[in-house]
């Protein structure tokens, strides 16, 4: 149990790092208008391992749990595929993860480009909406 609790908190120490940078009020005579969106995609976290979606979870979970209180907690979601890298095709283009030309294995790094550079996006849509992204951790 000790491995995945470090496991679970590497993977969210970034997101959480990046909530806290991001904490500071707009300078003088900035508008906000778009409310703040924090994603956050885990590979094997189950439904009961935060508590917000189980009070009696194994792992202490008090800043998700305070995020989800404030903010929006999906109940009722689906995976678009067994495995990571389908999911996130999916997430980031909007398309089901069969309309992906890809067959096999990705291997990361110096492998074959997934998203066609021309293909709309969900942070390139962000974007045109004046939304900043990052993205942290794995593709």
């Amino acid at each position: 149990m000790n491995a995945a609790r470090a496991f679970f908190w590497f993977l969210l120490a970034p997101c959480l790092l990046s909530l806290v940078s991001r904490a500071a009020p707009p300078p003088a005579g900035v508008s906000v208008s778009h409310p703040n969106i924090l994603f956050i995609l885990a590979d094997d976290l189950g439904y009961g391992d935060v508590g917000c979606y189980n009070p009696e979870s194994k792992v202490p979970t008090p800043h998700i749990d305070r995020l989800a209180r404030d903010g929006l907690l999906f109940t009722d979601a689906h995976s678009p595929s067994t495995v990571c890298t389908p999911t996130r095709y999916s997430i980031m283009t909007g398309r089901m993860a069969f309309r992906l030309d890809y067959r096999g294995v990705f291997t990361g790094v110096g492998g074959p480009c997934l998203i066609e550079k021309d293909r709309l996006t969900l942070p390139g849509m962000l974007r045109e909406k004046g939304y900043a992204t990052a993205l942290f951790g794995k593709w």
